[in-house]
Formats: structure tokens, sequence, C-alpha cells
């Protein structure tokens, strides 16, 4: 009993290495078997196949319903499907990727309003809308721009700092 316990709480203090380590086994058998072994070897889903294999093998033993051999074939069984899922759990969160971050790029064209006027050698500020989401901005046009009048991004020379100029109805 002994030994499969061992075996669950070694599992359980890799996947706490896991989580330290993130993508410690990943690369260590790139290419092994042309890909085939491609995700199997990584450390969560290993410390899921030997945590319930041990644990599984401790159950089945101390409940009586096998010895120690069938103990450690019921483990096993127990530690190839916590892999197995380990395993498609991973996928499925690589596989959710998140919308492309906005760049800078993303302000040439976006409307805004002035909220501090810009004179005409220096810098005021505007409210934009990027992605849904208010952006403030320092902002320089070629000639003077009150407070309130609505603007179109030119440039974006940084992240946060455009050339407007206003909009002209």
């Amino acid at each position: 009993m002994a030994w499969f316990l061992g075996l669950g709480i070694t599992g359980v203090v890799l996947l706490a290495l896991s989580l330290v380590f993130d993508g410690l086994l990943e690369g260590a058998l790139d290419g092994a078997l042309d890909g085939a072994l491609e995700g199997w070897l990584s450390l969560p889903v290993v410390a899921g196949f030997v945590a319930m294999t041990g644990f599984g093998g401790a159950v089945v033993l101390g409940s009586g319903w096998a010895g120690p051999a069938g103990a450690a074939g019921a483990g096993a069984l127990a530690g190839l499907g916590a892999g197995w899922l380990t395993y498609r759990l991973s996928r499925a969160l690589m596989r959710d990727q998140t919308a492309v971050t906005p760049t800078r790029d993303h302000l040439i064209g976006t409307s805004g309003k002035v909220v501090t006027a810009i004179p005409a050698d220096g810098f005021g500020e505007v409210l934009l809308h990027l992605g849904g989401q208010p952006l403030k901005c320092a902002a320089r046009s070629a000639r003077p721009v009150a407070r309130g009048t609505e603007v179109w991004v030119e440039a974006a020379p940084t992240s946060t700092s455009v050339v407007v100029r206003p909009v002209d109805r």
C-alpha cells in the first residue's frame, strides 16, 4: 500500500512542479517517434498518470478487491484515463485563442473627441474608442482644435500619442 500512496503523492508533487516549471518536458523529446508523443509527455499528463496510478492502486488494494498485481493493473488503467483526460483538456485549452491585441496601427482611422484643446504647436488630449474601450491619448494637429471637436486619427507615432484632423461635415 505504501508504494501506491508514494506514487500518488509523487504525482501530486509533479503536478505542483508543473505549475512552477511549465513546459519542462515539452521540448525534452521533440521529434521522438515523428511527433507521435506530442503533448503526451507534458508534465501535467505524466503527473496525472502517476498520481492516478498510485491512488487508484491504493484504493483497489485497500478495499481488498484484488491483490498487488490486480491493484497495479487497475491503477494503471485509472492512470491512463487520467492522462488521457489531462491531454484532452490541455489540447482544448491550447486551441482557445483570444482576439488579436490592438496595436497603435489600429488607432489610425478611428474617430474621437478632443477633451483638452490642441494648440497649433503643442499637445492636447483626445478620447478615442478602440475595441469598444475608451482610450485617452496625447494629440497633435496641424492647426488648433477646440475642446469638444470631433476628430479623425491620421497617424499614431506612439501607442499613446496621435496626429488628428478635425472632421469636416
